[in-house]
């Protein structure tokens, strides 16, 4: 009986252990950023963005070619640009976050 239920809980346990990482806000994010890039990348025609794309050194001109892109775009396109900066955001959060917990656990030792 007692195996029985020592059995039960381990397993539970395992399982917990398992899916907990996968519930977090990153793989969310992650998630998110994927799908997000994938149906960008089936709405538009990316290869021809980076061929009118101006001078990588020419800031300003960059900045106004994607505004005027993001703005001359779909609403599917541009809502789905937001996501991809938002998840980025999020998962460069959550990657500081993790380090500062990492540096303090080394620094206390």
């Amino acid at each position: 009986m007692e195996s029985t239920i020592k059995k039960n809980v381990m397993r539970r346990v395992r399982t917990m252990h398992t899916v907990r990482p996968l519930m977090s806000g990153s793989v969310l994010s992650l998630a998110v950023l994927g799908v997000s890039l994938y149906v960008i990348g089936k709405s538009v025609f990316v290869a021809q963005i980076f061929r009118n794309m101006p001078a990588i050194q020419d800031v300003p001109a960059l900045a106004r070619f994607f505004l005027e892109a993001f703005l001359h775009t779909e609403v599917l396109v541009q809502a789905l640009t937001v996501a991809i900066v938002l998840s980025a955001v999020w998962m460069v959060i959550d990657a500081t976050k993790l380090l500062g917990e990492n540096r303090s656990i080394y620094t206390e030792a």
